[in-house]
């Protein structure tokens, strides 16, 4: 309440301030680690011979949980963590890229599920996020979309990193606050997006504490790793050779007994059988355990190359005398990936297109693999052993898809628990009333104006206590539910049903099956912590109730309706309010449009128009409009003097055509267009100022998508690494772009991936 007087003028008025938010007196830092795509075996602390000493350090420090739970899936879990509300409650039934008209399935957190970060910047802490948001719909990532659900309006006050799933690490599609930038290095310089947020982190608190020595900050860091690409630098692939030559079985046997020694998993815990569709190791050709090695060699180096970056971090916070009052909370998002298919894969993208490469191709491209001219993803039998001791993975919710690592470190407050495990249920929506307690702030009724809903997570604060191993769990209930698949956890049981998405696996299920003819599976999860023994047949009573129960949960947090078809959804958006148009402006040096709001000319004839002024001295060569990169998109540009337009079919083959003479200098129109002539190819053809210069068959126009890592159109440049040869990116024009026009001269063409969800999908 305000205390000052206001008279006639400042000799009869008294002044008054208002109070500034403060943290409670030495309330803790926060950091909030978030690992992608890493299984519950993938730590070393967690029983792998992955090497994460960092990471290790931290669990040293504090409690594993080895009875932790996710979503299944990247942006849901990330809205958990941050709301303490269940996934479809904020709008995040799905990743934020699949966003549904339904509210449990809009892509976007509502703002009465307020963030930790609003919660913790309105007590007066210093808020960041650095890495991976994935909490925007992918059509709201570009220039002119609205910043509404970007971190700056979600409580951060600064922000680097990247939207959507994943990026290319050594080139990444970067935004600092609420703009795109570019990578400060390039791959020459030694770039890696994992050092570079490691680095940027350390510059944020550097810069907080050189202005401000006492305030408290929460740090939300959420590394690219190990989400595909599995990018990792030369040197450290190499540390890791021939290290996973006896393959995934052998693994998941040494990795399950490490657990078992460590007690990470109680004793007892029966390893899950292999299932029939991952083939065994010795039942590979040697090409086929060759690639497959690279393969893990490659993710491994991911790994322990991102824990050293941990390790700059944590370094920082000790340098700053703040290590022990830092309360660390480190997650893994889901399971472990199985989206690399049975034999890997050296361009997701090519999945989308239809056309994965073979292991001929993967085995000539072998040296590629985990660089920068690949987006590798690894086999699922590397997916299985991730996740050991349990059964499927990522996207599924099993225990192999929602089951995860979570370490909590509070050394001035809880030392006495350090290196102790815990197998309590725990939940992500737990991580954010935990952390409210651990710094001794309440959930406030009302943020920014606005009536927060009821915040469905519950504080295991308590497992810090050195006396807690034996304290009963306070977690209950909870629910799960990914693209049709479901679960219910109460009490030390679990019922479960998977419900396939596509015929990927050799199972004979139906994606097109009711969901009603479902088979539930039930497990006393309390003994049988990997669900190796069904019950189901057993205790049909009690297997009957727990349906009932998912049922009542299910009304309850917005998960209906069930919806498993996620290619139905790629293929048909949510609508765009932008009116229909068919010829697009860009500009020169203007920051990269997303390919989902950029122009689309995949396997459609179209027109690209530039006029530009060419200097008269000097080599005018450079960029034009391009989209994409070296996994694929195209470019127009100049180069030796002569225009030429490449088109690079997801890293597979690239078509070019080139002009026979060089530019003129000078005012000129540089044309390039694509006359579809069949299914997927067509006729390219060069112009300058009206006049052909070049014509060449292009036998393959990609169909669905040009890359997957996040990079967009620009004009006047490219992103990187080069679309074309013999230039690297950016390769700035050095001339003046006057205009540049796409037009599409043809009709959206159904491309592969809306075929098939013709075919599996109802329209």
């Amino acid at each position: 309440m305000a205390t000052g007087h206001i008279g006639t003028d400042w000799r009869d008025s008294e002044p008054w301030w208002p109070e500034t938010p403060t943290p409670p007196e030495s309330a803790a830092n926060v950091v909030l680690i978030v690992l992608d795509d890493v299984g519950f075996g993938q730590l070393g602390c967690y029983g792998s011979q992955i090497s994460t000493p960092h990471i290790d350090a931290i669990a040293s420090r504090g409690v594993r949980l080895g009875n932790f739970h996710t979503t299944a899936l990247c942006s849901p879990t990330r809205a958990c963590l941050l709301t303490g509300r269940n996934h479809h409650r904020s709008g995040m039934g799905r990743i934020a890229d699949l966003a549904m008209g339904y509210p449990g399935y809009w892509g976007k957190p509502p703002k009465e599920n307020g963030f930790l970060s609003e919660i913790l910047r309105s007590q007066g802490y210093a808020s960041y996020a650095i890495g991976k948001w994935h909490l925007t719909p992918d059509d709201e990532t570009n220039m002119a979309a609205s910043r509404d659900t970007w971190p700056l309006s979600r409580g951060f006050e600064r922000w680097y990193g990247f939207h959507g799933g994943e990026t290319h690490q050594f080139v990444p599609a970067l935004y600092h606050d609420s703009h795109s930038v570019r990578p400060p290095k390039s791959i020459e310089d030694g770039y890696h997006l994992s050092a570079d947020l490691a680095e940027r982190a350390i510059e944020f608190l550097g810069d907080l504490r050189a202005v401000d020595a006492d305030r408290q900050f929460f740090l939300y860091f959420g590394t690219g790793a190990c989400h595909s690409p599995h990018h990792a630098p030369r040197e450290w692939i190499e540390r890791y050779k021939g290290a996973f030559d006896g393959g995934w079985d052998l693994m998941r046997e040494t990795v399950h007994a490490r657990q078992l020694e460590m007690g990470i998993v109680p004793p007892g815990t029966r390893l899950s059988p292999r299932p029939k569709w991952v083939p065994a190791w010795e039942d590979l050709s040697d090409k086929q355990r060759e690639v497959a090695a690279r393969f893990m060699e490659c993710f491994a180096a991911y790994m322990s190359y991102t824990d050293a970056q941990i390790g700059r971090l944590i370094e920082f916070l000790e340098r700053l005398g703040e290590l022990e009052n830092t309360l660390i909370v480190l997650v893994s998002d889901n399971g472990a990936s199985a989206e690399g298919g049975q034999e890997g894969s050296i361009n997701d993208i090519r999945m989308s297109n239809l056309d994965p490469a073979g292991i001929e191709e993967m085995y000539k491209r072998i040296d590629e693999i985990g660089g920068p001219s690949t987006h590798n993803n690894y086999p699922w039998g590397w997916t299985m052993a991730g996740n050991t001791p349990f059964k499927r993975w990522k996207r599924e919710v099993h225990e192999g898809g929602v089951a995860d690592p979570c370490i909590v470190s509070y050394p001035k407050r809880f030392d006495v628990s350090a290196g102790q495990i815990r197998h309590q249920y725990a939940h992500a929506i737990d991580v954010m009333p935990t952390v409210l307690e651990l710094v001794g702030i309440d959930p406030p009724e009302i943020i920014d104006g606005i009536q927060q809903s009821h915040i469905d997570g519950v504080s295991f604060g308590y497992l810090l206590d050195s006396n807690a191993k034996e304290e009963p769990g306070r977690r209950l209930t909870q629910h799960f539910e990914m693209f049709g698949s479901r679960a219910i956890y109460h009490d030390g049981w679990k019922a479960v049903t998977f419900h396939p998405i596509a015929p990927l696996y050799d199972d004979g299920l139906d994606p097109q099956a009711p969901f009603d003819e479902d088979v539930w599976e039930l497990y006393h999860v309390a003994e049988d912590l990997s669900e190796t023994h069904d019950l189901a047949a057993d205790e049909p009573e009690r297997l009957a109730s727990m349906i009932d129960l998912w049922w009542q949960e299910a009304r309850n947090n917005q998960v209906l309706p069930l919806d498993n078809r996620v290619l139905w959804t790629i293929v048909h958006p949510r609508p765009d309010r932008r009116r229909p148009r068919d010829s697009y402006h860009y500009f020169q040096g203007g920051a990269q449009v997303p390919e989902p709001v950029a122009v689309n000319v995949r396997n459609r004839s179209h027109r690209i128009r530039v006029d530009a002024l060419l200097g008269e001295e000097g080599s005018n060569d450079g960029v034009l409009i391009a989209l994409g990169s070296i996994l694929g998109g195209w470019s127009f540009h100049i180069l030796d003097g002569h225009l030429r337009y490449v088109h690079n079919l997801y890293g597979k083959a690239r078509y070019s055509v080139t002009s026979q003479d060089p530019v003129p200098r000078g005012e000129r129109s540089l044309v390039f267009s694509f006359e579809k002539t069949d299914r997927l190819g067509g006729t390219m053809r060069l112009e300058i100022d009206g006049q052909l210069v070049g014509e060449e068959p292009l036998e393959r126009f990609t169909p669905t998508g040009f890359t997957g890592v996040g990079v967009g159109l620009t004009c006047g440049y490219e992103w990187g690494p080069a679309i074309g040869e013999g230039y690297e990116a950016p390769f700035r024009f050095p001339g003046t772009i006057l205009d540049a026009v796409v037009e599409t001269t043809g009709p959206i063409v159904n491309d592969p991936m809306a075929e098939l969800s013709a075919i599996l999908c109802e329209q």
